[in-house]
């Protein structure tokens, strides 16, 4: 994440609400006259309703400005907005990251099996994506999951793919993990 001079203080917002047009620009506009950046996102439809995740930097005026703008701006667009105060990330030249896909016929607990699988290993999860969907031409109930994970270098790869495998093998889930190219 590249830091502007002058913007260290940051701020995460969550905004749900009704998907209608012109969510992202009209949030987008009330940030930036706000002398505030976006440093980085998440954006989604979540059945009906529209859902984002901000990490947002400023100086600390002009992110308390936003704060206090932010709940009349949620009105006017109808989103629920909240926010919390954070750090930078530092970075962490102990860890490797991987990335995780799991694809299996949907089934309750997928999510909390594989993420107790890592939690167990002390392994953090930086990003977790999940989707169902009916396949193609069966119209069998998918479900489809992406995990970016920080693994500690100290832990065996090999030995750690072999046990998610054999995991994934004892829950009849299709998966692989694999070294993300930086």
């Amino acid at each position: 994440m590249e830091v502007i001079s002058g913007m260290s203080n940051y701020l995460v917002i969550t905004a749900v609400g009704e998907d209608q047009p012109g969510i992202v620009k009209r949030l987008s506009h009330t940030i930036t006259e706000h002398s505030c950046n976006i440093e980085d996102s998440r954006m989604s439809i979540l059945g009906g309703e529209f859902a984002m995740i901000l990490l947002l930097s400023g100086n600390w005026n002009d992110i308390a400005k936003l704060e206090n703008a932010l709940p009349k701006a949620g009105t006017a667009m109808s989103l629920k907005i909240t926010c919390k105060h954070t750090e930078a990330r530092q970075p962490r030249p102990d860890q490797r990251t991987y990335q995780v896909e799991v694809l299996a016929v949907d089934q309750p607990g997928i999510v909390h099996q594989v993420s107790e699988f890592f939690a167990r290993r002390e392994i953090n999860i930086d990003s977790l994506n999940s989707e169902s969907y009916n396949a193609a031409h069966t119209g069998t109930p998918m479900f489809a999951l992406t995990l970016a994970l920080n693994i500690p270098k100290k832990q065996a790869i090999a030995d750690l793919r072999d046990d998610f495998l054999d995991f994934c093998d004892s829950l009849n889930l299709d998966g692989v993990i694999e070294a993300v190219r930086t």
